[in-house]
């Protein structure tokens, strides 16, 4: 990759542009025209009038070497007899002579011919003629195919070359002749293709693969490079920036596994804590990959209570799942623990994935994992994490519900509601006794889909859930959030060594969003709107946006809520709190206990799985007189206490970059294949103890070289997820319907709106 400096202006693309029998308005159009793209460059213009009025403009020039052009000729050196015989060292240096010549005088050219010697096979003569030189040839060509229209014209003018016996190049063929007309303003000119090449200099290619590897896509290079540049350049299109990128990618081609190899092994000189393990095939084919940078593994020692784990994303031509482990830091926001690229979505896949990360984590269990209904992932979640609570994503549920239940809501009116009550129920006894009403009315097949989500009720069931914290989550969107935050950087052609450059920095955009929020919590107080000491601790102790949280909470609790008591006893009172003028069915039983220190317990559990009090148990605090927030009921993780510190903890693990070879058999296999000599016999003994855990600290940087480490052979095999589609898009980013701003109807807007035209055709009459 190059580091590219560059500074445009209109001096260092000046163009010495001379041009003879031009009439003054002539030359005042084409002045007018390089004033209003920059005015910089009048101190370099002089004028001289001739006797019969007419001018010859002289431009102050350079070479400009980041074009490949250089402009620089003689007023003899423009004519017939100074070119013939004109001798050069090298073709190049003919055909870029002939390229500015052709600058200057308004057209075009290509390369034409090459005659070899037959002898010495070496060629010894050249010919550089007209871009339109020839005949477009004549094909037969289908109706429906749109013809190209001709530029040829036959012209005759050429430049021929010769090689001497001295190795010079000699000009021994010169016609000037053209029979087409001559393009005579600047801009013009530099359309002709051998005069736009910006995009074929050294400088012009580095910034598109810079922009492309930044993610940009080739219509937004175009639009930066053409921003960049000055009106001296001819603009770069989409096809040429596509060009470059494509050019650019052919040469990792049958090395992307290397790239990605290479990417981990220069990001450990920084990050000595970074873990990245690889799943190798015996022929050296990469099976499945993850890694996990310090910071991540840092970070998930904060906020390990909830992960989010997915798999719904196309990153790169193999097709090659991508599959990151989300969480929720103290903003509120998304962040990453790691990434995994997998061969396919079967069980030993995931549980080679879970078991690394794991290892990865320092042996710490999340506390709790969301992910969809796939059985293999369950499976293998419930051998890896059995410690770990399982939930299903609610809206991959509900998208089977239309599905499979059609039928029932179909032949009964009244199922979707009883079906509704179901999932929605409050308490598990609620829960049980609505299921077995539904099970005798409607008839429910013990082998159907209704009934194997009731006997997987406690990864999805309400009531089964309510003592688990989920930080507020009941579906994979934080996952699909991240998904999508991804577009930005990777598509379905995003090759593997691209892909993790593109993942890092997708990564450390969404830590700076995560240090601004810091920077804003810790430089701004908060807005109370009230003077009550619990408002005042909560604002003092959360981070910015959760205190926006617990403030509607708040907000609830003192101006729309009332109580009815239920019980009341020296050690604890308890209360029916619901919204003024609802139906009690709605209202939340809270329980208030305040012997050693205060306790409030509610029906909605939302602090148990949200981790911030609710409405109801804030009003009952509030009418027992508790004149400050517990601090128990405040978790750190909600506080900038958990902020990440440029020093990051270490926790006396020393952490090893490992390449998995899955056990010692195959380790064996593989190396005694591909290591020839006795140093490498001796390299492959150290990688045997560190696949063993012995941690003997053998450098990845020493052990890959040594390994035939090859592409994957094809595109993964998933579970049908769609082959032009990048991932599974969440109910959250569907495309909103059309509506109308005149009827507020749905599926048309008022420009089509016939209620509109029906009123406007009444006033007309």
């Amino acid at each position: 990759m190059y580091t590219v400096c560059i500074i445009f202006n209109i001096k260092q693309f000046g163009v010495n542009l001379l041009f003879e029998n031009m009439h003054r308005c002539l030359l005042q159009t084409i002045m007018s025209e390089v004033e209003a793209t920059n005015q910089a460059i009048e101190p370099y213009i002089t004028e001289d009038i001739d006797r019969n009025d007419y001018v010859e403009a002289t431009y102050e020039c350079q070479k400009i070497n980041s074009i490949g052009m250089n402009v620089e000729f003689d007023e003899d050196e423009v004519n017939d007899e100074s070119i013939l015989g004109k001798v050069f060292d090298t073709p190049d240096d003919a055909y870029t002579f002939y390229n500015d010549y052709s600058f200057l005088h308004g057209f075009g050219i290509r390369r034409d011919d090459t005659i070899k010697n037959p002898k010495t096979n070496e060629p010894f003569r050249k010919i550089y003629v007209c871009n339109k030189e020839g005949w477009t040839k004549k094909i037969q060509v289908k109706m429906r195919k749109k013809r190209r229209r001709d530029i040829r014209t036959g012209c005759q003018a050429k430049l021929r070359i010769t090689r001497q016996e001295d190795g010079k190049w000699l000009v021994d063929s010169f016609n000037d002749t053209h029979n087409h007309d001559l393009t005579m303003t600047p801009t013009k000119v530099m359309k002709h293709r051998s005069h736009s090449n910006f995009h074929r200099s050294i400088e012009g290619k580095s910034l598109m693969v810079q922009f492309g590897q930044a993610g940009l896509k080739p219509s937004q290079i175009k639009k930066v490079v053409n921003t960049m540049k000055t009106s001296n350049v001819a603009d770069v299109t989409s096809k040429q920036c596509a060009d470059v990128l494509s050019e650019q990618r052919k040469q990792h081609k049958g090395k992307e596994f290397h790239g990605l190899i290479k990417h981990f092994q220069d990001k450990t000189l920084v990050d000595s804590d970074q873990y990245f393990v690889v799943d190798l095939s015996d022929d050296g084919y990469p099976r499945n990959i993850f890694w996990a940078d310090g910071r991540s593994r840092d970070a998930y020692t904060k906020f390990r209570d909830v992960v989010v784990f997915d798999v719904t994303y196309m990153t790169n031509e193999f097709k090659m799942p991508f599959a990151p482990f989300t969480g929720v830091n103290h903003h509120g926001q998304s962040i990453l623990f790691g990434g995994a690229l997998l061969e396919n979505e079967k069980e030993e896949s995931f549980e080679w994935l879970f078991e690394h990360f794991l290892k990865c984590m320092f042996n710490k269990y999340p506390k709790a994992i969301i992910t969809d209904q796939d059985k293999a992932m369950r499976n293998a979640i419930k051998k890896v994490f059995p410690k770990t609570r399982h939930r299903f994503c609610s809206w991959h549920i509900m998208k089977h519900e239309t599905e499979h239940l059609r039928s029932y809501v179909s032949r009964y009116s009244d199922f979707q509601e009883t079906h509704k009550q179901w999932v929605n129920s409050d308490t598990i006894e609620q829960f049980e006794a609505t299921w077995e009403v539904m099970r005798s009315k409607y008839e429910l097949e013990n082998n159907s889909w209704i009934t194997d989500m009731y006997n997987q009720h406690i990864h999805w069931a309400k009531p089964f859930l309510k003592d688990t914290f989920f930080a507020g989550m009941t579906t994979t969107g934080r996952s699909e959030s991240i998904n999508s935050f991804f577009d930005g950087y990777v598509n379905s052609r995003t090759m593997l060594n691209e892909f993790v450059v593109q993942y890092d920095k997708a990564v450390e955009s969404r830590r700076a969003a995560e240090e601004d929020e810091d920077f804003k919590t810790m430089n701004s107080r908060p807005f109370l709107s009230s003077v009550h000491p619990i408002e005042a601790k909560a604002g003092q102790c959360y981070t910015r946006k959760m205190f926006e949280t617990f403030k509607k909470e708040w907000t609830e609790a003192i101006t729309n809520l009332t109580h009815e008591t239920i019980g009341k006893t020296t050690e604890e009172s308890t209360y029916r709190v619901g919204q003024l003028d609802v139906d009690k069915k709605y209202c939340r039983i809270i329980t208030f206990r305040s012997l050693d220190q205060v306790s409030v317990t509610c029906s909605c559990a939302k602090y148990e799985t949200n981790g911030i009090l609710c409405k109801h148990s804030l009003y009952v605090m509030k009418k027992k007189h508790v004149k400050e927030l517990p601090s128990h009921y405040i978790l750190p993780r909600w506080t900038l206490s958990v902020r990440y510190k440029l020093v990051p903890t270490h926790y006396g693990v020393s952490v090893q970059i490992l390449l998995s070879l899955l056990d010692d058999q195959k380790v064996n296999t593989i190396l005694i294949s591909l290591l020839d000599d006795q140093t490498n016999r001796k390299k492959s003994t150290s990688l045997e103890n560190t696949s063993q855990g012995s941690c003997m600290g053998v450098s990845q940087i020493d052990m890959m070289p040594q390994l035939s480490v090859r592409d994957p052979l094809g595109p993964s095999t998933t579970k049908g997820r769609p082959k032009v589609a990048s991932r599974i898009r969440s109910s959250l980013e569907a495309p909103k319907k059309r509506t109308c701003s005149y009827c507020q109807g749905l599926g048309h807007y008022a420009t089509s709106c016939s209620k509109r035209k029906a009123d406007e055709s009444l006033e007309e009459t």
